[in-house]
C-alpha cells in the first residue's frame, strides 16, 4: 500500500470513529494497533514500549495531575464561591455587574484550576441563578458563563498547555508566558461587550437593585471582601505562575508548591475535611488518569503514522497547496476549527499538533507564535456546537428555564469576539512574543 493510502486511512478512520462518539484513547490506541500490526507487524509492539516509556518519563508531565489538584482543591473547598460572592459585592452596582463579576471570577479561577469544565460548572451553579433572580437576559447570563468558563484551557497553568509543550517540543514555561497576555485579551473584550450591552439595552443586565442587602455596602467591607476573598487565590496563583516565569522553579515544583498552597488555603477556611479530602483525591485521580491514557494512545498512534510515512504525506499535500505562506496557515487553523466543532480538545491536539507543526516550522513561522496561534484558536471549540463542552456543562446544571437554544444564541456573541482576539494576536505577534521574551 502507498503511504498515501495509509495516511488518509488512518486520519478518515480516526475522524470517523471520534466522531461517532467512541473515547479518543481507544480510537488512538486501537487504530495504531491494527495499522501497526498490519504494515509493520508484531515488532511494533517495541515501537508502543518505547513511545510510551519516552512519554511517561516526561518530568514535565508530572505537573498536570499537581495542577488538577490544586484545581480541584480551590473548586471543591467553597473558595470560588467566596471568590463569586465577594467580587459580585464590589462590582455589583455597576450595570452588568452580576455578568462582569462572573467574567473577573472566571479569569482567576481559570488560573487556578487549568481545566474549563470547574469554571464553567462552578459559575453556572453560582453565578446563573442569581442572574435570573434579578431579570438578566438568558442567551448573555449563559453566553457569559460559558464564554468565561473556556479560558481554563488558554490562561496559565492550563493543562491544554501542559500536554501541547513536551508534544511540540516547547518550553512549557514559555507557553505559559505567551498564554497570558491573548488570556486577558479575551477576558477583556468579553468584559467590554457585557459593559456594552449593558449600557445601550439596560433590560438585560440590571444594576444590582438598591433593595439588595449588599447595595449600601462599605468601601471598607468591600476592601475586607477583596482582602480575605479575593486577594489569597490571587496571589497564590500570581506566586505559581511567576515562579515558573521567571525561572524559580519547574513548572512541575511550581505545581507541586501550588496544591500545597491551596490546601493550606482551604484549611485556613475551615473547608477541608475528610469527606471533601476523599471527594478531591477520586476527582484529581480521574481526570489525571483520562488525560494519561489520552497520551500514551496518542503517543502510540502517532509513532505508527509517522512510521508509515504519514507526516510526510501530509507536509507535501499542506505545503503543495497554490496558496501564499499565510493562505496554508489559514488552511491549517481552518482545518483545526472544523475539527474543534465535532472532536474534543485532546483529539483535535493530538492529531493537529503532530501534523502540522513541522509544517509551520517549514514556512518559516515562530514556533510558539504558532503554537500560541493554535491553542486560542482551538479555544473556540469550546462554545461551536455541535461538539461544544462549555455548552453540554452548563446545560447539565442550569435551571429548567433555560433552554439548550438560549445557550447556543448566547455564545455567538462570544464566538465573534474569540475571532476578533484571534485576528489582533495574529496582527501583532508580540501580545504573544513579548512576555516569553523578558522571562527566562
Amino acid at each position: 500500500m502507498s503511504p498515501e493510502f495509509i495516511a488518509f486511512s488512518m486520519i478518515g478512520s480516526l475522524l470517523a470513529l471520534v466522531i461517532l462518539g467512541y473515547p479518543v484513547a481507544f480510537v488512538l490506541g486501537g487504530l495504531a494497533a491494527i495499522f501497526g500490526f498490519i504494515y509493520i507487524g508484531p515488532q511494533v509492539s517495541n515501537l508502543f514500549m518505547l513511545r510510551i516509556f519516552g512519554n511517561m518519563g516526561d518530568y514535565i508531565l508530572l505537573a498536570i495531575p499537581l495542577f488538577v489538584l490544586m484545581g480541584v482543591i480551590i473548586e471543591k473547598s467553597g473558595l470560588a464561591s467566596r471568590l463569586y460572592d465577594a467580587t459580585y459585592v464590589i462590582m455589583g452596582r455597576l450595570r452588568g455587574g452580576l455578568a462582569i463579576a462572573s467574567l473577573v471570577t472566571c479569569t482567576i479561577f481559570a488560573a487556578a484550576t487549568g481545566v474549563i469544565g470547574a469554571s464553567v460548572v462552578t459559575m453556572g451553579l453560582l453565578a446563573l441563578p442569581s442572574m435570573l433572580r434579578y431579570k438578566y437576559d438568558k442567551s448573555l447570563a449563559t453566553g457569559a458563563i460559558c464564554a468565561g468558563g473556556t479560558l481554563g484551557i488558554l490562561i496559565p497553568p492550563s493543562v491544554l498547555i501542559l500536554i501541547y509543550g513536551p508534544l511540540a517540543g516547547i518550553s512549557v514555561g514559555k507557553l505559559f508566558a505567551g498564554a497570558v497576555i491573548p488570556g486577558l485579551l479575551l477576558s477583556g473584550l468579553y468584559i467590554l461587550y457585557v459593559l456594552l450591552v449593558a449600557y445601550l439595552k439596560p433590560e438585560k443586565a440590571p444594576a444590582m437593585p438598591p433593595d439588595h442587602p449588599d447595595f449600601n455596602v462599605t468601601l471598607s467591607r468591600k476592601f475586607y471582601l477583596f482582602a480575605t476573598s479575593v486577594l489569597p487565590v490571587a496571589l497564590l496563583i500570581i506566586a505559581v505562575l511567576g515562579s515558573i516565569f521567571f525561572g524559580v522553579a519547574a513548572p512541575t515544583e511550581a505545581a507541586g508548591v501550588g496544591a500545597f498552597a491551596a490546601a493550606l488555603l482551604a484549611a485556613a477556611y475551615k473547608q477541608l475535611n475528610w469527606e471533601s479530602l476523599k471527594e478531591i483525591a477520586y476527582r484529581t485521580m480521574t481526570v489525571s488518569c483520562m488525560i494519561y491514557l489520552v497520551l500514551m494512545a496518542a503517543g502510540m498512534f502517532t509513532a505508527v503514522f509517522i512510521q508509515l510515512g504519514g507526516g510526510d504525506v501530509v507536509e507535501n499535500v499542506v505545503l503543495g497547496l497554490p496558496l501564499p505562506n499565510w493562505g496554508i496557515l489559514t488552511v491549517m487553523f481552518f482545518i483545526v476549527f472544523i475539527m474543534g466543532m465535532f472532536i474534543d480538545w485532546i483529539g483535535v491536539m493530538m492529531i493537529g499538533v503532530p501534523l502540522f507543526t513541522p509544517i509551520a516550522a517549514a514556512l518559516g513561522y515562530d514556533p510558539l507564535w504558532f503554537a500560541m496561534m493554535f491553542i486560542v484558536v482551538m479555544q473556540t471549540s469550546f462554545l461551536t456546537p455541535p461538539f461544544a463542552y462549555a455548552i453540554f456543562y452548563l446545560k447539565g446544571i442550569a435551571p429548567p428555564e433555560v433552554k439548550t437554544s438560549d445557550i447556543y444564541k448566547g455564545v455567538v456573541p462570544f464566538i465573534i469576539l474569540q475571532f476578533i482576539g484571534i485576528l489582533l494576536v495574529a496582527a501583532f505577534p508580540k501580545l504573544i512574543l513579548w512576555l516569553p521574551s523578558i522571562t527566562k
